[in-house]
């Protein structure tokens, strides 16, 4: 097949797919719901991001934080996913994730470059989580 025929191929099949930001929607929705199984499934796995100089400042025990995030998360994963509620579940993920993003920038800096993947990664995701939220601003009609 020749680079005209598949891009006509592809423009055809582009044509008939979800709209961009819905599968942004779906995308973003997913991937805080699967976290969030995760983190009710092993809590004690994601307690890695939680570096000694942090416990001091959390209410409850590093595995007791990530089970309440857990069950925080299915619920806003979903309603982002069903786009119900979508402006405040996106904004809470947006907030949450940039300030993820502060957090690991912080330790990437003073912990010589621990969780620079992550990092990276969760850049990513919060600027998806943006984009959803002023998606869902910017709709006419929306369950806000």
């Amino acid at each position: 097949m020749d680079v005209a025929a598949l891009s006509t191929r592809l423009s055809m099949v582009a044509s008939r797919a979800p709209r961009p930001v819905a599968i942004a929607r779906v995308g973003l929705g997913s991937m805080v719901f699967a976290a969030g199984v995760h983190k009710l499934l092993d809590p004690l796995a994601w307690t890695v991001y939680v570096v000694d100089w942090l416990v001091p400042f959390l209410v409850v025990s590093p595995v007791s934080f990530m089970l309440l995030n857990g069950v925080l998360e299915l619920g806003f994963g979903a309603a982002i996913v069903a786009d119900r509620y979508t402006t405040f579940a996106s904004a809470v993920a947006a907030v949450s994730l940039t300030a993820t993003c502060l957090y690991l920038a912080v330790v990437f800096v003073l912990e010589g470059g621990l969780f620079g993947d992550v990092l990276a990664r969760d850049i990513g995701l919060a600027a998806l989580a943006w984009a959803v939220l002023v998606d869902s601003l910017t709709r006419t009609t929306r369950t806000a």
